[in-house]
């Protein structure tokens, strides 16, 4: 089983930035990728951003140019956010991808307001 713990969430004001940091821990042999996914109030968990294990990276049209994760994809990720946005408000999730299954940290709140 894979724990993930992040860090780094916080109170920032419009245009600010934030980085946010998971490490994985437990049955960590086998991840293939690792990611952040965040859910706003009365809205569907979606995807930010997910690096895998060979250093392919996809990101959400939202946060393209102002988002970058980096990380081993192995046992840690980390999410650079500039340029925040008041829609950026929202619960990140650290991801990982262990033989087809998610492990989900707890999430850390970002919000972004002035």
């Amino acid at each position: 089983q894979v724990q993930l713990v992040e860090s780094g969430g916080g109170l920032v004001q419009p245009g600010g930035s934030l980085r946010l940091s998971c490490a994985a821990s437990g049955s960590i042999f086998g991840i293939a990728a690792m990611g952040w996914y965040r859910q706003a109030p009365g809205k569907q968990r979606e995807l930010v951003a997910i690096i895998t294990s060979s250093g392919n990276t996809n990101y959400a049209d939202s946060v393209k140019g102002r988002f970058t994760i980096s990380g081993d994809a192995k046992n840690t990720v980390s999410l650079q956010m500039n340029n925040l946005k008041p829609e950026d408000t929202a619960v990140y999730y650290c991801n990982a991808v262990r033989f087809g299954t998610d492990a989900w940290g707890k999430g850390t709140l970002v919000t972004v307001s002035s």
